[in-house]
């Protein structure tokens, strides 16, 4: 009877922590087959580049891991090399045809089929697609090899997206939004939990729409009024919450509830009303500013984070200028910046006046400069106040000092703490006194009877 050939499976995940969730199933569905999983990727029969499409920054990104890794199948063990995700979704057969290296496309709705997949290729020697309609939402029942520190995760709660603003390419790579039901988000929390998982970031297209597509009344409250019960949980943090669907009572659990940080992430990306409109986005200039207003009311020292676009088609001096003006009045804690990109496909792609990269980039750079400034002065004033930190290791410049996330950072993309005294193991939750700051970044000194 022949031995079972373990193969050696290496995952390179791009873009936003929704594709990290995917390829993450992707490792849980081969790890409980005949399949091990290593971050070497010269030492992997089987890699795959799950991609993004987003913007053309992403593309290209993706399209530049797909060639460095082809390489591997001349100087390395090699012998399948899969792209997956959004990219092949959006460009099945342009791909196909200037990517012979790759064996196996896959796209947004038949990544759980991976191992399937995989069976399928064994003995073929053609290129395989498997790009169906994206309307697949995975549920509790997958296993998921969760690939971020065994501290945090992320849950996933929707998929697809149904907002369908003139600039985004999303719908049509994801399907329109679909909630996953209640108790298999529940069930999954828990069990990251049972593993030592202390922190939950929630994410989908949009948070707010949770529950939308069912009929039993069930919303983003009713969710995380079970997650927040749940035994080890210690912070439960919210993603990409759009301004409209923000609710009084949402407003008041985040308020009202200790385990949910003090934090939200709300993507407005523009203040402008005429360049809103042509986004067709929902909130309209006023109706931002008094969400802004309330949450800071309601929720006293909760910490804000927004993206923009500049240079959409038809934003004129004066639309800028009012973003920076409510750049400067807003002084939001985190700021993303994107210059627009035009994608085929997308309504906004064929609106006229579209504005030069140079202009693009022009603008981009001063909102970052206006925006570092904003985050310094607000770091500075934290000074002297008590923080829970998250505990995440030693810093990368020396061992000396320990680094953390405070509960107003989220993981990657807000800046750290460093902590200049005391001990403690990764993953515990400790108490600091902030001391000092920089940019982006908190400093700080643990208090000796933090629980």
């Amino acid at each position: 009877m022949s031995e079972t050939v373990i193969q050696k499976v290496s995952m390179v995940s791009l873009g936003c922590p929704k594709n990290l969730v995917d390829a993450e199933v992707m490792l849980g569905v081969l790890s409980k087959r005949d399949y091990e999983i290593t971050t070497d990727e010269k030492d992997a029969d089987i890699i795959i580049v799950n991609t993004c499409s987003f913007i053309k920054e992403a593309k290209q990104e993706s399209i530049d891991a797909i060639l460095d890794l082809a390489e591997r199948k001349k100087d390395g063990r090699c012998h399948t090399l899969i792209v997956s995700g959004c990219l092949p979704q959006r460009y099945q057969e342009e791909l196909a045809n200037e990517l012979p290296e790759v064996d196996i496309f896959i796209g947004t709705g038949d990544y759980p089929r991976i191992a399937e997949i995989l069976a399928e290729k064994t003995g073929s020697s053609s290129q395989l697609r498997y790009i169906g309609d994206p309307d697949y939402i995975y549920d509790e029942t997958l296993p998921r090899l969760n690939s971020s520190p065994s501290w945090y995760s992320y849950l996933k709660i929707g998929e697809g997206c149904s907002n369908c603003c003139s600039y985004c390419i999303i719908p049509q790579l994801r399907g329109a939004y679909r909630s996953r039901p209640l108790e298999a988000l529940v069930a999954e929390a828990e069990r990251l939990a049972e593993r030592g998982v202390k922190e939950l970031n929630i994410i989908s297209q949009d948070i707010t729409r949770y529950g939308s597509d069912f009929s039993d009344g069930t919303t983003l409250e009713t969710l995380l009024k079970r997650l927040v019960q749940i035994e080890g949980i210690r912070w439960v943090r919210l993603l990409y919450a759009y301004p409209d669907g923000i609710s009084s009572s949402l407003i008041g659990l985040i308020r009202d509830e200790p385990k949910i940080c003090k934090y939200l992430d709300i993507p407005i990306q523009h203040i402008s009303d005429p360049v809103l409109k042509a986004m067709k986005r929902r909130s309209s200039e006023q109706q931002i500013r008094h969400l802004i207003e309330t949450l800071r009311r309601e929720i006293p020292g909760i910490t804000l984070r927004t993206s923009l676009i500049v240079g959409f088609p038809g934003e004129s001096v004066d639309d800028f200028s009012t973003l920076m003006h409510f750049v400067e009045q807003a002084q939001f804690d985190r700021l993303g910046v994107f210059c627009y990109s035009r994608e085929e496909g997308t309504p906004a792609a064929d609106l006229p006046d579209q504005i030069s990269e140079r202009v693009k980039r022009e603008r981009y750079r001063k909102l970052m400069r206006a925006q570092a400034r904003l985050s310094f002065r607000r770091n500075r004033a934290l000074i002297g106040k008590t923080e829970e930190v998250i505990v995440e290791g030693y810093s990368e410049e020396t061992e000396l000092l320990l680094k953390g996330r405070s509960s107003r950072q989220a993981p990657d993309i807000d800046g750290q703490v460093y902590i200049t005294s005391g001990t403690a193991d990764v993953g515990d939750i400790v108490m600091l006194a902030i001391t000092d700051s920089s940019d982006y970044d908190l400093i700080g000194e643990m208090i000796e009877d933090t629980p």
